[in-house]
């Protein structure tokens, strides 16, 4: 996913805890499920920076040159701009964008 082109908001929103909780039946497992998209996408969104940043690594044993490079600045800053992976995978769950499953209780009980 583009995270360039989300709508998510920049801050924290207040939100109506049943609404959240309807497509679940349960608020804690709607929290859970949040959670652990918030944690994909912030991995995802950390190997992307890796990967762009890495572009400008300085290999040299030297310690004393230290190079402050623009675009690397630029690319810093925009990730920092960007919304928090939190508030991406609730906007994602408002519009129905999370695929989730719960485990079938019968082939839990009969393990």
């Amino acid at each position: 996913m583009d995270y360039r082109k989300t709508n998510a908001p920049i801050t924290t929103i207040t939100r109506d805890k049943t609404d959240m909780a309807s497509k679940t039946g349960n608020i804690y497992e709607t929290v859970m499920i949040c959670a652990k998209r918030a944690n994909q996408i912030s991995v995802e969104i950390k190997q992307e920076l890796n990967q762009k940043l890495e572009e400008f690594a300085s290999y040299t044993d030297n310690l004393e040159e230290v190079f402050e490079n623009r675009e690397q600045i630029e690319i810093s800053k925009f990730y920092e701009r960007l919304p928090k992976p939190t508030l991406i995978s609730l906007k994602e769950f408002e519009e129905d964008k999370i695929y989730y499953r719960k485990p079938d209780q019968d082939s839990i009980k009969s393990e």
